[in-house]
């Protein structure tokens, strides 16, 4: 049976989410503050698990596309996403049975929530990243076969576009461009796909995961234990089962450029110690080396935390001399096998390391 959400649960998916962003996925606030609007307004939050949705139900994911940096400035009304699933359910000539996140993150992970509201629509529990990913193919979605397209992209103003293409990667050049032509930041309809092959080509539960990952952090805090060793524990008992420390210190540099519809840069952390780490985004953590050597590595999720409370920090927030924990965490096998790694695995971002998990590196 659905499982409608209450306010508290949004505090703590959004704090679970943005976790599992790995430094992206867009704002935790402002996405958390969308839904509260929504319920506000009469609308109710049903999240459905994946076994449950009917094999023939039309799941339509919604989601942000485009630089968080942007969302800083340009914050959506919430609107926006309601507009571009309407669009494509009048192209596909079809209704939408139920509406999911593309990707864990802030207002990725809350971004459905907004539209199923709104619309009366169940959310499912899964998405086609299990963490965030900076491009539209990067998806369990696209690995497995799932054409991208058509796909309805909107603006704050009601603009649209609907995005026909030849494959994924021509999807998410031509939806890019689009983005920025929009200013940097629109919303996105895509990835329509029936229920049976959303069983298969998905990852099941990741905004249960988010919303348990944001109690464990809460409540480690109010009994005044270590959140980083309440998380790391209870990540065990998940897909996501390895998690662990790969530095602490201080942020000493940080070089950050909104350019082609992406947040891309470095940031530099020095420990106590004088060891060094240094970390590559692209919207999320694509690298960490530790005095050159790589520990943690994508599609694995690289975490920057602040150091006391364990509240995530993501790649818009990186600010000098924050103290911070960086953690690594392994992600599930759907995410590791030959297919996912040669789409979101070191290559696809052009860095010349190979993959390795990370529960192997540094041991």
């Amino acid at each position: 049976m659905p499982r409608e959400l209450t306010i508290g649960d949004l505090h703590d998916l959004a704090r679970g989410a943005a976790l599992l962003g790995t430094g992206g996925g867009g704002d935790l606030y402002v996405g958390r503050l969308m839904v509260e609007s929504a319920i506000a307004d009469g609308g109710r939050v049903e999240l459905l698990a994946l076994e449950e949705v009917p094999d023939s139900g039309l799941i339509i994911p919604t989601a942000m596309m485009g630089a968080p940096t942007v969302l800083v400035e340009k914050i959506p009304s919430g609107d926006e996403a309601v507009r571009s699933l309407q669009t494509l359910e009048r192209h596909l000539g079809r209704k939408a049975f139920a509406t999911m996140p593309i990707e864990c993150g802030g207002i990725n992970s809350t971004m459905p929530l907004v539209v199923g509201a709104r619309l009366g629509l169940p959310v499912v529990d899964a998405d086609g990243m299990g963490r965030a990913f900076p491009e539209l193919q990067m998806e369990t979605f696209h690995v497995y076969g799932v054409s991208g397209t058509p796909m309805v992209i909107t603006n704050e103003y009601g603009d649209s576009t609907i995005v026909n293409a030849r494959d994924n990667a021509m999807m998410e050049w031509l939806a890019r461009g689009v983005a920025v032509r929009m200013g940097g930041a629109a919303y996105i309809a895509e990835y329509s796909m029936d229920g049976e092959t959303a069983k298969r080509v998905s990852i099941p539960g990741t905004l249960t995961l988010g919303i348990e990952i944001g109690r464990c952090l809460r409540e480690a805090r109010e009994r005044h234990d270590d959140p980083f060793g309440a998380l790391i524990e209870m990540l065990k008992r998940t897909p996501y089962s390895n998690g662990r420390i790969l530095f602490e210190g201080k942020v000493t540099d940080v070089l950050r450029r909104t350019t082609d519809g992406f947040v891309r840069g470095n940031a530099t952390l020095e420990s106590s110690s004088g060891s060094v780490l240094g970390l590559e985004f692209q919207n999320e953590h694509l690298v960490a080396r530790v005095d050159g050597e790589v520990r943690a590595i994508v599609p694995d999720l690289i975490c920057v935390l602040e150091a006391e409370t364990a509240e995530s920090i993501t790649t818009e927030q990186i600010r000098y001399g924050q103290r911070v924990k960086v953690m690594g965490i392994s992600t599930p096998g759907i995410m590791r096998t030959p297919e996912a790694l040669a789409v979101f695995g070191p290559a696809g971002f052009g860095l010349d390391e190979e993959w390795k998990p990370v529960e192997t590196l540094g041991a």
